[in-house]
């Protein structure tokens, strides 16, 4: 569905669809759905056009509900936090832009973030608003992102991803262990788990594959490589955990800390170092790698 609002600063406009209810008119619709939105707000966007339907008919404070509409509306946060740091363009055609990620930084607008985010970032410097993002990257991860430039050819990227015709390498530091031998192979049936956000395995056939090997070692920490084989949401962290050896730093696994303030002193130590594969416009091989290291010591621990 075409939205009938233009991106605006570099942002998509936010969706929300017209359940069943009780509600006699919009606002009362809009109050309980979003009851961190004060009143006034959704007021002044009403009043300025900024909520309209799918087909592009202004909404207004007085409203009568009307199940099954799709609504448009820009979002806003107030004294959203600023990220320190800042992305590194690595590569540039007319098709793609190759983008070093850094820690912290989201890459697409959700929740506590909408301008701080890499996409908004660089739609804005890029002037580019249908710029897109061919794969995931966790906020907390750095390293390479590829992004669609143009939307003749991003099926064509994606594809690759669906395909697992995508080499991705990733480096963490994580706890040493000597019990295991490298390199190694792990299978397992990830799913989400009860609690908001946490995959975690389960019994079944497996559905993801990760291949870890050992690069360095320096007292209690090491180096590893890893190589997802399928791209399952957290796949690595919650492999590294289930091994024994969680990825320094990790707020989420083995166990979930109570939400705090960023330690920008204490990123996870995950960095998408590497990215493979064959381009669908020109099938020539393409290689990007992250100019980012993680430095392996004893102050990590």
């Amino acid at each position: 569905m075409v939205s009938p609002l233009p991106p605006r600063d570099g942002i998509n406009p936010s969706v929300v669809w017209l359940s069943t209810g009780p509600w006699l008119t919009l606002m009362d619709f809009l109050l309980e759905r979003f009851p961190n939105v004060p009143t006034t707000v959704w007021r002044n966007r009403l009043d300025k056009g900024e909520v309209v339907s799918s087909n592009g008919e202004r909404m207004a404070s007085s409203s009568h509900y009307r199940a099954g509409l799709c609504l448009y509306y820009y979002r806003e946060i107030a004294d959203e936090e600023k990220i320190p740091f800042f992305e590194t363009v690595l590569h540039e055609t007319e098709h793609l832009l190759v983008v070093d990620k850094p820690h912290f930084l989201p890459v697409t607008p959700s929740g506590m973030y909408l301008k701080e985010t890499l996409l908004t970032r660089l739609r804005q410097t890029f002037n580019n608003p249908t710029l897109s993002p061919i794969h995931r990257l966790d906020r907390d991860t750095a390293g390479v992102i590829l992004f669609s430039k143009n939307s003749a050819t991003r099926g064509a990227y994606q594809q690759l991803f669906a395909e697992r015709a995508v080499h991705k390498t990733y480096h963490a530091i994580a706890r040493t262990q000597p019990d295991l031998s490298f390199p190694l192979i792990h299978r397992s049936r990830l799913a989400e788990a009860n609690q908001f956000f946490i995959m975690h395995e389960i019994e079944g056939e497996a559905n993801s594959e990760t291949r870890i090997s050992l690069m360095k070692s320096h007292g209690t920490l090491s180096l590893y490589q890893l190589e997802p084989l399928t791209g399952k949401k957290h796949q690595l962290r919650v492999h590294m955990s289930s091994l024994g050896m969680p990825i320094i730093n990790d707020a989420f696994y083995p166990l979930t800390h109570p939400k705090q303030a960023d330690d920008y002193s204490r990123p996870l130590q995950l960095l998408a170092k590497k990215i493979k594969f064959i381009d669908p416009t020109n099938h020539c091989p393409c290689s990007f790698e992250s100019m980012q290291v993680l430095k392996l010591g004893e102050s990590l621990s």
